[in-house]
């Protein structure tokens, strides 16, 4: 019996610290994300195949200001929230594709948050690709709380996006077969709006694993939407939340 009251009090404690350790991790994001939300992994859609609902967007309440992107549920197709309108990019053929607006969709994995304000950027004539405006907004935030979203408007010279056009009932396991389907059109001379989030921390959940960037395009006239693959810059901003 002793022992029993033993084992019983270890369990207790044990259970107690996990449950003390997850509010101190979930307290800890609350403090560092307050304005920005994470659901899903984008690393649990690739290699686990979990391509359903993580989120479904209509059930955000508060639009004013709010930015999102990541992709639609079963990957078929793009998402972006741009300022509290949401948008909705389908295949329907190599060379073309839909843009709809819409709340009414849900995504695999989302990240999302608020922002009213912004501080405007002119960027270097030398920030040419995402590998250089990567770099720029690094070294111009050290001091942000981070993750963050930014925006970047402007004409863009060039740029390539992808539509996720995953053929219904197609398995999962791998980057590979997650992108079956997936069409890329090119951008080019055309007036934009690249909406984006910046981590150092979430290679895997919503940034590829080698980068801190995950942006997705939006032409002027909102006719083209997609997942941001390869940019070349032309005259362009950059807008940063103010802190």
């Amino acid at each position: 019996m002793k022992i029993n009251r033993i084992a019983f009090g270890l369990l207790t404690i044990g259970m107690l610290s996990c449950n003390s350790t997850q509010k101190e991790k979930n307290t800890r994001e609350s403090e560092i994300y307050p304005d920005l939300k994470i659901v899903g992994a984008m690393k649990n859609v690739m290699w686990k195949g979990e391509l359903g609902s993580s989120i479904d967007l209509d059930t955000i309440s508060d639009k004013n200001g709010l930015y999102g992107l990541g992709p639609v549920s079963f990957l078929t197709g793009e998402l972006l929230i741009n300022n509290g309108k949401s948008y909705v990019s389908k295949v329907t053929s190599d060379s073309t594709m839909s843009v709809e607006k819409t709340f009414d969709v849900s995504a695999p994995f989302f990240v999302y948050g608020k922002v009213t304000e912004w501080s405007e950027i002119d960027l270097p004539y030398d920030v040419k690709t995402i590998q250089n405006l990567e770099k720029f907004i690094d070294d111009k935030t050290t001091e942000f709380k981070r993750p963050f979203a930014f925006k970047v408007i402007g004409q863009v010279s060039g740029a390539i996006i992808h539509t996720q056009n995953l053929p219904e009932g197609i398995k999962v396991s791998s980057p590979d077969e997650a992108h079956q389907g997936q069409k890329n059109y090119i951008i080019k001379n055309e007036d934009v709006e690249l909406i984006g989030f910046f981590s150092t921390e979430h290679k895997g959940i919503f940034t590829h694993h080698d980068s801190f960037l995950h942006m997705h395009l939006i032409t002027k006239d909102e006719s083209k939407m997609g997942h941001l693959d390869e940019l070349e810059i032309g005259e362009m901003k950059l807008y940063l939340p103010k802190k």
